[in-house]
């Protein structure tokens, strides 16, 4: 039925609304508007959204789209390869909600599953890379080069300003460092190493290996070249290629990046797609993203966590290593996965497949007459077609074959696993003439003599970890991800009252899309008229966007929140320098903000001023003059995130937004919040001149366990122009001007495309009502908590009438001085309830900041404050002596199992350990681990697999 959705969507059943409704004074839903919602800030006009769409028909709407995609056979290369996700990992992981839908492993003891998950994809990038330490994945290779250069700055002894980028690197790699090393003041010399390295000085040097061309060379020479000037030397690698090649540690490069997409991850038209990072040891603490480490907890047995989180922006803020808030969780699980399915043998398999039918091809393609330029290849070929490249890419084409074009007397041809011999005939059919007789396979396959010289060919063995030997047959696989998935707290199992986060449902009809090929199956810089149903969707998603949003244009290249702070920062400041105000370079951001905004701004080349809170928590408006009469001449923007970080409708939002344009800045509004405003206020309509918005909390894309995300941002008419553009695909940007345009933040021209057919179906379901109603039902939840919670836990800050917005904090603090209670044994505490804790110590220190968003119904809200209520009882009992002061259900917790395999010798009974309420009999989750000792880990850092025996 249309409009059905909405209530599926929605947890609270109308009966529970009212109960909920009545527990606060209220009547109906839309009161909520009058009593949490400042008047100034509230939408007068109707919504253009088309009506609620049934989820029958936005399968059939989206049927008809992904038709309008022609998925060809892709030979382009440039970093996207055709890959086989096998079925067992496509079941069980990818549209597995266990998997898809957990949080960043914050809480490391109730995610132990995908910790181990990303501990096996670390194990496979050092053993390719031959490097020391990997992190847990990155957003893509172009932003994981970036970030090379940007770590290679803070750890050369050069003195020198410019960064030097092998001219054979992919043009998407080049045109992100630009746009990168552009903000940060760096020169960026493009060339060619192997020939031109000693007349420059650089702080860093970023190679591709094999080259965007194909070609492998020996980095030896350009890498003692690079060490004798003080420069780091960044590799960007192919993974594959790696399973046979010399590995870049090899060489004695320092640092290794590149995508992990051809493990097993389909090119999704761009995206998602997991980058790696590989380092020396001793670089570990200038390393960008997030990397899992092996610790002990307090049985004394292995445990996992993420290792050296001082690192991150959230605590680092403004001197950060990276604004990276986001990584590719999910794909990284899923190319770790593949790696452990195939093995160490089945991935030489395929390699050797892939190399020895391009060595076939090229033997076959030189018998046909053709000139082919490429003399030591992994998997791509040039071919020398003098002024006919685009005539045999027209013949590839008749044979629904993608070319790459690389200039008008040049092609390019890259294999991958999906390779067939009948593809080799079809080219060798698109290169020969009406007289040519076709080569043969066998004759050529038993003549061919091997292109790649000894010297860089691997010598050693890779993935002897036994992990990688176990689970080849597919029963034991199944049962190895089902074991890992049961060791974790998703959505699946239980509500996660993430405060920020929004961990509302991906529902099943939105997540259909991205297992479809027609979505799923495009590369990247497939030509245009084959992307119909993509460019179909784009439009109509941007028109949405902007319709709720108020704003004039969509951006969709951001992959992460992170992406779109830096991408939208960017673009004031390209404004600010097209009408001559380049001088501006101050952004002024609240104290309790996100620490990725103190992050992006710094990454964006602007210099951050704090402006205090005042006693509520609301930005300081006198503060606020005070540092606008100070920084008139030179401010660039704002950064204020609405709702604000600490969970309030602040009431001065508007005049904050006027004080800012009077002072000639711009308002740049963080868009994690939006989850409060969809369907009642257009940020664009009353003050913001960008936003982001994270599609991946309010527009429901799955979390992944720490990623994908997408952060794609809107702008104001003035600022379309700026937004970014791309070096292989034409029109990314339609309102590019004569100014140009900031350049590209990511690989792919539409970012992480094949996530927005996720979006476009929760819009498209929901409607104008649908959204509405969930905003309000999202506050009115929120208000339920904080009202069942207030006689147990201060709420911290309540904004008009004593309201909350979407989420409320509470005030734990007094529990440390009465009894040594901390919030973290609160956390868990929460474990042994069946619970994931909420938000830890953000954005204030020893509070929880919690929201339930729309997608929880009265039921499980109330098991969740009955499990609060019934801690807050427990530290009662510590107050007044009953229970005793150092050895109690809060400092031991989380109980495991294991503790019943002992004696029980601790001072309450297990019902109390175990079962302290009545919810969990028939399903009662036990934690893998006990609670994990975070110093230990970090003083004794392991990011690899560790042996089994530790685990016994």
């Amino acid at each position: 039925m249309r409009g059905n959705f909405i209530y599926r969507h929605i947890g609270p059943n109308q009966q529970q609304t009212k109960e909920m409704l009545a527990e606060l004074g209220l009547n109906e839903l839309e009161d909520i508007i009058e009593q949490a919602i400042p008047a100034n800030i509230l939408n007068p006009e109707p919504l253009k959204l088309t009506e609620t769409i049934s989820e029958r028909a936005v399968i059939k709407h989206l049927r008809k789209m992904r038709a309008r995609n022609k998925v060809f056979t892709s030979m382009i290369g440039m970093g996207y390869h055709d890959t086989v996700m096998p079925a067992v990992i496509k079941r069980n992981v990818l549209e597995n909600p266990g998997w898809y839908t957990a949080y960043t492993p914050y809480q490391a003891e109730v995610s132990q599953g995908r910790l181990e998950a990303l501990l096996n994809y670390q194990q496979v990038i050092v053993d390719l890379t031959g490097m020391e330490l990997a992190n847990a994945s990155l957003l893509d290779e172009a932003t994981a080069a970036a970030e090379a250069m940007t770590m290679s700055r803070r750890l050369s002894k050069s003195s020198a300003n410019s960064i030097f980028v092998d001219q054979d690197c992919h043009p998407q790699t080049i045109a992100v460092i630009k746009t990168r090393a552009h903000s940060l003041g760096y020169e960026v010399i493009v060339a060619d190493p192997f020939h031109d390295l000693e007349q420059h000085d650089f702080f860093a040097l970023i190679v591709q290996y094999p080259g965007s061309k194909g070609e492998i060379k020996d980095l030896s020479q350009i890498t003692a070249i690079a060490h004798n000037k003080s420069a780091l030397i960044t590799v960007a690698a192919d993974l594959l290629s790696l399973v046979l090649l010399k590995p870049p540690a090899s060489f004695g490069v320092d640092i290794v990046v590149g995508s992990s997409q051809r493990f097993g991850v389909p090119m999704g038209y761009g995206g998602p797609h997991a980058a790696f990072f590989a380092t020396r040891d001793e670089y570990k603490r200038s390393v960008p993203g997030r990397i899992i480490g092996v610790s002990k907890d307090s049985h004394g047995q292995v445990a996992l966590r993420m290792a050296l989180q001082t690192r991150e922006q959230h605590i680092r803020r403004d001197k950060a290593t990276s604004n990276i808030c986001t990584s590719q969780v999910l794909l990284a699980v899923i190319s770790g996965f593949y790696a452990v399915y195939h093995g160490g043998e089945g991935l030489r398999l395929i390699a050797g497949r892939v190399h020895r039918y391009a060595q076939i091809l090229a033997a076959g393609i030189k018998q046909l007459g053709h000139e082919v330029l490429s003399e030591c290849y992994f998997d791509t070929l040039v071919i020398h077609v003098p002024n006919r490249a685009k005539r045999f890419a027209a013949h590839a084409d008749e044979a629904n074959i993608n070319l790459r074009i690389i200039d008008a007397d040049h092609i390019g041809i890259s294999l991958d696993e999906t390779t067939t011999r009948k593809i080799l005939r079809d080219l060798w059919q698109v290169f020969a003439s009406a007289t040519s007789d076709l080569p043969d396979i066998n004759v050529l396959n038993a003549s061919i003599t091997e292109c790649i010289p000894e010297q860089l060919w691997r010598s050693d063995k890779i993935l002897q970890h036994p992990v990688f030997e176990r689970y080849h047959s597919e029963t034991e696989m199944m049962r190895y991800m089902r074991r890992l998935a049961r060791r974790d707290i998703a959505l699946d199992r239980s509500m996660i009252p993430l405060g920020s986060c929004t961990m509302k449902l991906n529902a099943a009809t939105e997540m259909q899309t991205i297992s479809y090929h027609e979505f799923n199956g495009l590369h990247p810089f497939a030509p245009l008229y084959q992307t119909h149903g993509y460019q179909q969707m784009f439009a109509e998603l941007e028109d949405m966007l902007c319709d709720l949003t108020g704003f004039d244009a969509f951006s969709l290249q951001p992959n992460a929140g992170s992406q779109g702070e830096y991408t939208g920062l960017l673009v004031i400041r390209k404004y600010h320098e097209v009408a001559g105000q380049s001088q501006r370079n101050i952004c002024l951001i609240p104290a309790s903000a996100h620490g990725t905004n103190p992050a992006s701004a710094t990454m964006a080349g602007l210099k951050v001023v704090v402006v205090a809170c005042d006693e509520n928590g609301n930005v300081s408006l006198d503060d606020l003059r005070v540092k606008l009469a100070e920084y008139q001449n030179t401010l660039a923007a704002l950064m204020i995130t609405y709702p604000s970080t600490h969970g309030v409708f602040e009431e001065s939002f508007r005049e904050i937004c006027d004080l800012i344009h009077q002072h000639g800045g711009q308002v740049y509004l963080d868009g994690a919040n939006f989850n409060a405003l969809v369907g009642l206020s257009r940020p664009g309509k009353i003050g913001a001149d960008v936003a982001h918005l994270n599609l991946h909390k309010t527009f429901c894309i799955p979390h992944g366990g720490g990623g994908p995300g997408v952060g794609p941002i809107g702008v104001g008419g003035h600022l379309a122009p700026f937004l970014p553009d791309h070096p292989v695909v034409d029109g990314v940007n339609p309102a590019k001007g004569v100014h140009g345009t900031i350049g590209t933040v990511s690989a792919a021209p539409w970012g992480s495309a094949s996530l927005y057919t996720i979006s476009w179906a929760y819009i498209a379901m929901m409607g104008a009502a649908g959204l509405k109603r969930a905003t309000l039902t999202a506050i009115l939840n929120a208000n339920y908590i904080a009202k069942r919670l207030a006689p147990y836990f201060p709420i911290l800050y309540t904004g008009k009438n004593g309201w909350v917005a979407h989420e409320c904090i509470i005030d734990c603090r007094e529990f440390k001085k009465s009894c040594h209670i901390t919030v973290e044994d609160i956390a868990k505490r929460l474990i042994d309830y069946g619970f994931h804790a909420p938000t830890v110590s953000f954005p204030v220190a020893d509070t929880l900041m919690i929201e339930p968003t729309e997608s929880e119904d009265k039921a499980e809200i109330d098991r969740f404050c009955d499990a609060l209520i019934a801690i807050r009882q427990e530290i009662k009992a510590i107050e007044d002596g009953s229970a005793d002061a150092e050895n109690n259900v809060l400092h031991n917790a989380p109980h495991t199992h294991r503790l019943l395999l002992e004696e029980w010798a601790l001072p309450y009974s297990r019902q109390q350990a175990f079962f302290p309420d009545n919810n969990q009999h028939d399903d009662k989750y036990w934690p893998p681990v006990g609670r994990i000792d975070n110093v230990y880990g970090d003083r004794h850092v392991v990011c690899t697999c560790p042996p089994l025996s530790d685990y016994e």
